[in-house]
């Protein structure tokens, strides 16, 4: 099937990218195969993740199939591109028809992308992981691939107003070498969540930016020194979030259209 509408996103994506003159180094591409199938796994930090989760796959020349929650493929602007560049829709009341699909692309040749945290960490740190990313990769028997994403928070993540026009900014794209999933799904979650740990770390480390003072440092951990919420403090505003009313959670939905999910 020919692709329509992914490499008219992509070319505008990058345009975008020049506009804003961000600064995006990407290390480690070669390690996303150049054909067969391979699960993606990354950190997630901002609502625009997946845009820059897929560059990691560039220079393989690789298109990501992103899973993502059903809503943005309702979303009247999100839906149709979502659609049209063959991303996988997870209801998160029927994971199992989402895994069944992302393992029948991986058993395609496919590259799936997925947030194996399920939602944006508020910390900046990576929490515990679902075990979706590992029970893919050991149904179709294929790696998966660590990618780490820095300084993407800064122009759009969850408790922050949107800074889409920031120019200047750097991002951080670290992909890792692939990890041979293991008959425990369990155990291939811990190794996963140890490397995009050590990813993130180094993300950060070689950053090129601090924040610019105390009104600025709220995008840096609290264990760097930064304002963000402490992992522990997260969770509480995690568990804040999912006791709002329907109502809320439709409208947060909609004006947000972004990925996260996780089968």
């Amino acid at each position: 099937m020919p692709e329509i509408v992914y490499p008219p996103v992509i070319a505008a994506a990058k345009t975008m990218f020049r506009v804003l003159d961000l600064r995006l180094k990407v290390v480690g591409g070669e390690h996303v195969p150049t054909s067969g199938g391979a699960v993606l796994a990354s950190n997630h930090i901002s609502y625009l993740d997946f845009i820059f989760a897929g560059l990691g796959a560039h220079e393989s020349r690789r298109l990501v199939r992103f899973m993502a929650k059903k809503e943005v493929f309702t979303h009247r602007i999100s839906g149709p591109l979502m659609r049209g560049m063959r991303h996988i829709p997870v209801d998160r009341q029927d994971g199992a028809k989402a895994f069944v699909t992302a393992v029948d692309a991986l058993r395609r040749g496919e590259v799936v992308g997925i947030f194996p945290e399920a939602t944006i960490s508020r910390s900046f740190t990576v929490k515990e992981l679902k075990l979706g990313a590992a029970r893919m990769a050991r149904e179709a028997s294929l790696p998966i691939i660590p990618v780490a994403l820095w300084g993407t928070q800064r122009l759009w993540t969850k408790g922050r107003p949107r800074t889409l026009t920031r120019r200047h900014t750097p991002i951080t794209i670290l992909v890792g070498e692939p990890l041979e999933a293991t008959d425990k799904a369990g155990r291939t979650t811990i190794e996963l969540r140890r490397r995009l740990s050590a990813l993130v770390d180094q993300a950060q480390q070689e950053y090129p930016d601090q924040p610019a003072g105390p009104d600025d440092d709220w995008w840096q951990p609290a264990h760097l020194g930064g304002s963000a919420p402490t992992p522990e403090e997260a969770a509480i505003l995690d568990g804040r979030g999912r006791r709002t009313p329907a109502t809320s959670e439709r409208t947060e939905t909609n004006s947000e259209a972004h990925p996260e999910a996780n089968p």
